[in-house]
């Protein structure tokens, strides 16, 4: 009996014992799921993010893995619809019993699925979405990297305000929560400002035609235009108010800035600023660091495609998720890992991130932006530490 006892009391002390299974970890491995759009209108983003946390997590694995245990990613098919993406967590969660669900790409995605993760006692971290909702209210098991459209909307419109002499401003937005946010921002930065709107109006998702606005902008004589769309409808609309004549400036958000853009609007683009967290990369750009031209040559290699600045946030997610990892030793659980995350500082690195700082009462990690201009049909930063609030 004494021995028995005593065998117990080994099983109580040791790491994770079958009596105390936490989901998602075994002695082996850290099994971590995401949800990605392979088949629907965001695969542009999805097909990066999924890059960049594979590459990073292949060298934490071939480096021995977090205190002897391996990463594994589990990717299910969301399609951008946020019906299958809430078939596709259930999955996750009770089939795969993931341990946390990591990077997973598109607002209504994130929105859909975060209430069912987290119910789950599961971490929901660093979704590509740009909602205040996917880290306010602030719940332990929820943290975000990237900043809400009205965070980057107001840091950006100040500091442009604050330079250039911007007197009449409009405001073209998609007619959704994304575009809602931009507006109501916006009407809050020149509000401070005594600025009016001169001019708002908007569109329905998957418009091609945008002569209507682009007419009333340019009549409106705006010298700014802020954007609240998406890369498609950006070129459209910026290319439909040039061919009238407009030569004023726009400004929009992270959804502007992919290196698409200026390719697929050409001419029209020159000049468009854009907010964003990480820069644009370009292999052949002189003031590249040797570990970011490495980081390039080995990613083009190993999938075929460039990397850009979301596999640059799929790889500092899985980063700041093993640094967390790393410090709670053994025992894993995800209050452990969430307690740790809010220790995290995570500071600018070879890939442009900004500064990464959590604490108990704030999830949103980016304590700065960056404001670029697309320039001879590349993105140039004009400004890389724009402070928010």
């Amino acid at each position: 009996f004494g021995a028995a006892l005593a065998a117990l009391g080994i099983l109580a002390t040791a790491p994770l014992s079958l009596a105390q299974q936490v989901q998602g970890v075994t002695k082996d491995e850290i099994l971590l799921g995401s949800l990605q759009d392979l088949s629907g209108p965001l695969v542009a983003v999805s097909k990066p993010l999924i890059g960049g946390m594979t590459m990073r997590i292949d060298e934490i694995n071939a480096a021995g893995g977090i205190n002897g245990r391996k990463l594994r990613l589990v990717i299910e098919d969301s399609a951008f619809d946020p019906k299958r993406a809430i078939v596709g967590v259930q999955k996750l969660l009770t089939g795969d019993k993931v341990f946390a669900v990591v990077g997973s790409a598109g607002t209504g995605i994130a929105l859909a699925t975060a209430p069912l993760i987290v119910d789950k006692g599961v971490l929901h971290l660093f979704p590509a979405a740009a909602a205040r909702e996917v880290y306010e209210p602030t719940h332990k098991y929820k943290f975000a990297m990237l900043t809400s459209y009205d965070i980057e909307t107001r840091a950006g419109l100040t500091e442009l305000l604050s330079t250039r002499n911007y007197k009449r401003v409009g405001i073209l937005y998609q007619d959704e929560a994304f575009g809602l946010d931009v507006l109501r921002a916006t009407e809050a930065v020149l509000k401070e400002r005594n600025l009016p709107l001169v001019e708002k109006t908007s569109y329905k998702r998957g418009a091609t035609d945008f002569s209507s606005q682009a007419q009333r902008l340019k009549e409106a004589n705006v010298d700014l235009v802020v954007l609240g769309a998406a890369v498609r409808e950006t070129v459209g609309a910026v290319t439909a108010l040039r061919q009238l004549g407009y030569t004023g400036d726009f400004r929009g958000t992270q959804g502007t800035f992919h290196k698409h853009g200026p390719k697929m609007g050409e001419a029209a683009m020159e000049g468009l600023m854009s907010v964003s967290g990480y820069p644009m990369m370009y292999r052949d750009d002189p003031r590249n660091s040797p570990q970011l031209n490495e980081f390039m040559d080995a990613y083009r290699a190993r999938f075929n495609h460039e990397a850009d600045q979301y596999s640059a946030t799929g790889y500092i997610a899985i980063e700041m998720l093993a640094q967390a990892l790393r410090s709670v030793g053994p025992n894993v659980t995800q209050d452990a890992v969430a307690t740790a995350l809010e220790a995290v500082k995570f500071p600018p690195g070879f890939l442009g991130n900004p500064d990464y700082s959590f604490s108990p009462t704030r999830h949103i990690g980016a304590t700065s932006v960056r404001i670029s201009q697309v320039k001879k049909g590349r993105w140039v930063a004009l400004n890389e530490n724009v402070r928010i609030k």
